[in-house]
């Protein structure tokens, strides 16, 4: 039976270290366990008072899956995957047949490295309509939903319930206080400028620089709702695999992109949203499109720091070979 091997580690997390999380917590870890490469949350990088149900770990530890399936795939050993096969695991990647990579999987291991948020303003220039189709296949080939907002008032409907929902969070104290604490996790150089009062949408606090221009920061910027059927555990690791390609999808496509979390991380925002967008699913996340000017990627942990032993059949950072530098980019 095929088996995955300490390369197969590597090449996996090394590529799964890039995925975008929540305040750049970069909550993951990786083993190889009986020839599998496991996914599993890192329990030291969790965020209790902005995720206190796990959502935003299940998503970014999604996220980080996709990637490692896609690095495994470029290198011709594709993955059968298992979500949640056991407690405490996100995914289990079990090697299937050696195959030649496809087109399609090498464009989006392409994009990898050249994908980060960018939180500048982007420029007017609207996403043609077959980029659109195609972040919409995107999500729906990983069983999740992608509605794009047209049209002002779908856009200003949208914007009131993000604004409410910073508001909210910006009230609440220990929220902002386990936000001060990873601040520096997200560099000046890859925030936005500050928010000014005509905004449409709300900005996190990562830097005190202003704009260099009066103008608004961005009147009809394209807002994507990324969704699952569920809201289960298993139902977020799934949406965090298929936000990660339509992030793919996007840069591979050279679009921007940045996320939106606020009206997802206040319940009452979320079920607004959720019945705004008529839809029985339930919203996950929110990603922004557009063309902007290359920003600057945030830091990420080395791909040996995120290698694990847990146990018989692992090999992790303790293993014979030296993972190899990850790369910067930045988180949600």
């Amino acid at each position: 039976m095929a088996a995955y091997e300490v390369a197969d580690l590597h090449r996996a997390a090394s590529a799964g270290v890039r995925a975008p999380s929540l305040h750049n917590s970069q909550p993951w870890l990786f083993r190889l366990s009986d020839g599998a490469v496991e996914i599993l949350a890192d329990p030291s990088r969790s965020l209790p008072a902005a995720d206190h149900g796990g959502w935003a770990t299940r998503i970014a530890c999604g996220a980080a899956t996709y990637n490692a399936r896609l690095a495994l795939a470029a290198a011709g050993r594709p993955a059968a995957v298992r979500l949640h096969p056991s407690p405490g695991v996100i995914a289990r990647l079990s090697a299937k047949p050696s195959r030649p990579t496809t087109y399609a999987e090498q464009e989006l291991f392409d994009a990898i490295p050249r994908r980060y948020s960018n939180r500048r303003p982007f420029w007017p220039d609207p996403v043609p309509a077959d980029v659109r189709v195609r972040l919409i296949e995107a999500a729906r080939d990983e069983g999740a939903w992608l509605d794009l907002l047209v049209g002002t008032t779908a856009l200003s409907g949208f914007a009131e319930i993000a604004q409410s929902a910073d508001r909210v969070l910006r009230r609440d104290t220990a929220y902002q206080e386990a936000l001060a604490a990873w601040r520096d996790a997200v560099p000046v150089s890859a925030g936005a400028p500050l928010a000014e009062p005509q905004d449409l949408l709300p900005q996190r606090l990562f830097n005190d620089r202003r704009r260099s221009t009066a103008r608004d920061y961005e009147p009809e910027p394209l807002i994507g709702i990324l969704g699952s059927p569920g809201d289960l555990p298993v139902d977020q690791i799934i949406a965090g695999q298929a936000l990660q390609k339509v992030l793919l999808t996007a840069t591979a496509s050279g679009l921007d992109t940045s996320m939106i979390s606020q009206p997802i991380e206040v319940p009452a925002a979320r079920d607004q949203l959720r019945r705004a967008l008529g839809r029985n699913g339930s919203p996950q996340i929110v990603v922004r499109f557009g063309y902007g000017t290359p920003g600057h990627p945030a830091p990420r942990r080395d791909a040996s720091e995120v290698m694990e032993d847990f146990g018989p059949g692992t090999i992790g950072i303790n293993g014979p070979v030296a993972a190899p530098a990850s790369g910067g980019e930045s988180g949600m």
